[in-house]
């Protein structure tokens, strides 16, 4: 039930150990929520009900997702503003890589 929220954290806990920059940090929850969301695009897409039906039960959609579901009212406000301030700062990352490297 909580598994979930658990690798996500982990995850997101283990990047900011790990890197200890706040760039490398937007990047790795950048790339976790890419991961999750591919994960499930293709999962669904792909035709085994199986292997679907297992993705939906182990991984979330996305980030987003699992705030929503373990949170409500302005808690989850804040945390979804600071999700989308982390996604604001990542797209400025990846179009100033895109700019330099013309």
């Amino acid at each position: 039930m909580y598994l979930d929220v658990v690798i996500v954290l982990a995850l997101i806990i283990l990047a900011f150990c790990w890197f200890r920059t706040f760039s490398k940090t937007v990047y790795a929850v950048a790339m976790i929520d890419i991961f999750l969301r591919l994960l499930h695009y293709i999962s669904a897409n792909i035709g085994i009900k199986g292997f679907h039906s297992w993705v939906v039960s182990i991984f979330p959609s996305s980030i987003p997702d699992i705030l929503d579901n373990y949170m409500n009212g302005i808690l989850y406000t804040v945390f979804e503003w600071i999700y989308v301030g982390l996604m604001v700062v990542f797209l400025f990352y990846v179009t100033r890589t895109f700019i330099r490297k013309k």
